[in-house]
């Protein structure tokens, strides 16, 4: 490579493609930058001999590693409180390539009833091609949790605050029944973020989130992250993680445990050396860069979004329009005991309401179109943690592959209405469903 003054006498086929810019140049700036490379160039062929073997780390090539994507990694394992993060594509992957690293082939996962539509799809249709089966459990019945779990069982699976009901999960309650069954407990924390709830603080081992959401806040990039807590033992059962405690090819002379276990985490390296690295699901710099914005602001905007939460659903549950609030703020809620212990700084902005129903399908939906219809200041949009309001029906949007067991199961009628509150003034928010309500 040239020196940077030897750039002036190059070829000009050679200058337009390497004049201004000499590899590892120290930039200094305040911003974390996006390095929008899909490639990195090493010192020497040892210290890419080295990087290949994973006996040292350092950038190799995007897909599997980006220094943009490392700073959103350590900020969300700072405010997890974890040990390791693996940045991905979407909050779907993050799911996705967290189970696969922990079942192997013919595992099997234990998961709460009350999910978002697409991760029961993922569990009860993708999976199961890949030879693992779930069982889902009432996420409030402990025991059935206990009962459910079997010897090839490899996780627990559940979200701190269901979407869409919002059902607050007993985390200790659950992480004890895993813990008893000798496997760690996978939390999606997207609807909580770190700011309301640190999962690890209630027994959980591992954090999902899917990033498009409420970390990054402004609708504007898709992006996921999976967080080692650093409390599961995985070289306690050996014989359990092989995946883990067994030589890997990948690590010339031992184990992800052998390389990992002292200084980082084994689960995280498993993740990224092989199912980023092989199936591809990379989170772009820009993205990580949009994400990392996001963040800087993610105590204010909760702080926000949950007090104008609170207040619309205390609206709506006083409404005479309305048939049921599923909020855990409000007394009568089944969750708000819980929520005063999990979500002590206030419950999310995401939740549903039920209008009353007809008993007819039809008649319901066409209720639900005729609300929606109506609404301006929140948006019809299959989103939720954005800075706008937005609304959404779940059993004919985002739970529609459900069947009617399943749904009811999550609590979900053909009249309910998602909402997850954004920004805006709440008088705003709520003289608009107000208005929507009225002329039903």
């Amino acid at each position: 490579m040239p020196a940077p003054d030897d750039h002036a006498r190059a070829s000009f086929a050679t200058a337009q493609v390497q004049a201004g810019y000499v590899p590892g140049t120290r930039t200094a700036t305040a911003v974390p930058p996006i390095h929008q490379s899909n490639a990195f160039e090493f010192a020497s062929l040892a210290e890419a001999r080295d990087l290949f073997a994973l006996r040292r780390d350092g950038d190799i090539y995007s897909r599997a590693a980006n220094p943009t994507v490392l700073v959103l990694e350590q900020r969300v394992t700072a405010l997890e409180d974890g040990i390791a993060a693996a940045g991905v594509a979407s909050g779907q992957a993050a799911v996705a390539i967290a189970l696969l690293a922990l079942a192997g082939r013919g595992g099997h996962i234990v998961a709460a009833r009350q999910l978002y539509g697409g991760t029961i799809d993922l569990l009860g249709d993708t999976l199961v091609d890949w030879g693992i089966e779930t069982t889902f459990v009432d996420q409030d019945d402990a025991a059935a949790w206990r009962r459910a779990a079997r010897p090839t069982t490899r996780a627990f699976f559940a979200e701190t605050v269901a979407n869409p009901i919002a059902q607050v999960l007993d985390v200790r309650a659950v992480a004890d029944a895993a813990h008893e069954a000798g496997v760690p407990l996978v939390v999606d924390n997207t609807v909580a973020t770190p700011y309301l709830q640190r999962p690890k603080e209630h027994g959980a081992d591992i954090v999902v989130h899917s990033a498009t959401k409420f970390l990054g806040g402004h609708g504007t990039s898709l992006g996921g992250v999976v967080v080692d807590l650093g409390t599961f033992d995985f070289a306690a059962d050996a014989a359990r993680w092989p995946q883990l405690t067994e030589p890997y090819r990948r690590v010339p002379g031992g184990s992800l445990i052998d390389r990992f276990g002292a200084t980082g985490s084994p689960f995280i390296a498993l993740v990224k050396t092989k199912y980023v690295h092989d199936l591809g699901p990379s989170l772009s710099a820009f993205n990580a860069f949009q994400l990392l914005q996001g963040l800087e602001t993610l105590d204010l905007r909760m702080t926000r979004h949950s007090a104008s939460g609170q207040r619309v659903a205390e609206h709506l549950g006083e409404h005479p329009a309305v048939a049921r609030v599923h909020h855990p703020g409000l007394a009568s809620s089944p969750w708000h005991a819980s929520a005063a212990t999990y979500l002590p700084r206030g419950a999310a902005s995401v939740f549903s309401f039920d209008l009353p129903s007809a008993g007819d399908a039809d008649a319901d939906f066409a209720l639900v179109e005729r609300f929606i219809a109506r609404l301006g200041v929140v948006r019809l949009v299959a989103n939720i943690g954005d800075a706008r309001s937005l609304v959404a029906h779940p059993a004919s949007m985002t739970h529609s592959h459900l069947t009617p067991q399943q749904l009811a199961d999550a609590g979900i009628s053909g009249t309910t209405v998602r909402l997850s509150i954004g920004l805006e003034d709440a008088d705003d928010i709520i003289a608009d469903l107000d208005a929507a309500l009225a002329a039903l």
